[in-house]
């Protein structure tokens, strides 16, 4: 008995275990996604944003909303291939979430530690793109097949400067696991592989660039452009299934999100401490005790629940910036969209990994090393700069030019 609970049981056990937590930590992070979209925008339209459901912040209307989609009622037109119009939504959901399964959130903490974690996470994030063209396809409505069209294109695109921005650090660190990679910029933030030279720091740049568009985001969201399209390839959608096309994008958001956080950012080191936070424990067995022939120290337990934290803390950060250039930027039209992407980012992601990899070759260990003090500092202060004046600086209205009798309040 005792054998059968050890062989089928408990791998089936973590496994129910992980993906409900997993699903959980999605459409929590999508809840909080479109809350915080609500309240940026806002912001910067110079409104409030959701004020009444949940409290003077409104932190119950995605809340409400969600349950108003549960309830409303489902419609598939009459000129729609039912089965793809169904299918459409949940292959789009499936394959933002399995990148999750290869996402390390701190030492230890993932589903599947693989050694070909970065591009299994690409590999299956890129087939959110089937779901996206049997949605407009199948929804029988030209503009649905435009929009998937468009967002099919601008997706194959821009994978590939994304996907060799990503060879840049697997090229400095020497291997393609996550978990890997980010104990190597274990210690002060300068250890990041944002500051290890000049053609990572680009590569950062360029890399979240192409991962924004990935995710359909302002500006590169003619796939779903109003003006154009209605909506785009959902146009048809409404109720559950709609949300899953919304769910899938915040999936995707935060997976990039977290993509770029261990590859350049230091994954859940908060790059002030000299040591892993993983290793919190250490070796020593005072606080130890053994679950299921597993052994497990407290302070490891809390050092990686501290990691988590910092890790998701990064990661929604990220987001955030993509939320704040979504609300910023004016859209693109589908032509820009695309040179953007093959005239100017597909060479320069070649140029800045033929620059990593002679860098690494001719460039001396000692410079390498020391170099990205300096640079780190400098990175690090002009942050600091420009959150001063951000906080600093009033925000006044032209109240000369406004006609009526209205001034900005103090």
């Amino acid at each position: 008995m005792t054998d059968f609970l050890e062989e089928f049981l408990k791998p089936v056990l973590i496994a129910v275990i992980i993906a409900s937590a997993l699903v959980s930590f999605v459409a929590g992070s999508a809840v909080f996604f479109i809350w915080l979209e609500r309240k940026v925008a806002g912001r910067i339209q110079d409104r409030l944003g959701p004020t009444r459901v949940g409290g003077k912040f409104g932190w119950l209307q995605t809340l409400a909303d969600g349950i108003k989609l549960l309830v409303k009622e489902d419609v598939i037109p009459a000129a729609a291939d039912k089965l793809l119009f169904r299918l459409g939504p949940y292959i789009a959901f499936c394959g933002s979430f399995a990148a999750f399964l290869a996402l390390p959130f701190a030492k230890g903490v993932v589903a599947q530690n693989l050694n070909i974690a970065i591009f299994f996470m690409l590999a299956v994030m890129s087939t959110e793109v089937f779901g996206i063209i049997l949605a407009g396809y199948g929804s029988g409505s030209k503009w649905s097949l435009f929009g998937g069209m468009r967002e099919a294109a601008q997706l194959v695109s821009y994978e590939v400067p994304m996907a060799i921005c990503v060879v840049i650090p697997v090229l400095v660190a020497g291997t393609l696991n996550l978990t890997e990679i980010a104990i190597q910029q274990s210690g002060p933030f300068w250890n990041w592989r944002l500051f290890h030279d000049p053609f990572t720091f680009g590569a950062f740049w360029t890399y979240f660039t192409c991962a924004t568009a990935s995710c359909k985001r302002a500006p590169f969201d003619l796939a779903e452009a109003e003006s154009e399209l209605v909506a785009g390839f959902h146009t048809e959608y409404s109720g559950l299934r709609w949300s899953f096309f919304f769910m899938a994008e915040y999936a995707s958001m935060f997976a990039v999100s977290g993509i770029a956080v261990l590859l350049f950012l230091g994954g859940w080191n908060p790059g002030f401490l000299w040591f892993d936070l993983g290793d919190l424990g250490g070796n020593n067995n005072l606080l130890s005790f053994n679950v299921l022939n597993t052994n497990i120290n407290v302070l490891n337990i809390i050092g990686q629940v501290i990691s988590v934290v910092i890790f998701i803390a990064k990661g929604w950060l990220l987001v955030f910036v993509m939320v704040w250039v979504r609300w910023t930027l004016p859209r693109l039209r589908i032509d820009q969209v695309m040179m953007t992407c093959l005239k100017y980012l597909l060479p320069l992601s070649c140029m800045l990994l033929a620059g990593a990899a002679i860098w690494q070759v001719a460039m001396p260990a000692l410079v390498q090393n020391w170099l990205r003090v300096p640079v780190g500092l400098l990175c690090v202060g002009a942050v600091i700069i420009v959150a001063f004046k951000m906080w600093t600086t009033r925000q006044q209205l032209p109240a000369s030019g406004v006609s009526f009798d209205w001034k900005p309040s103090r």
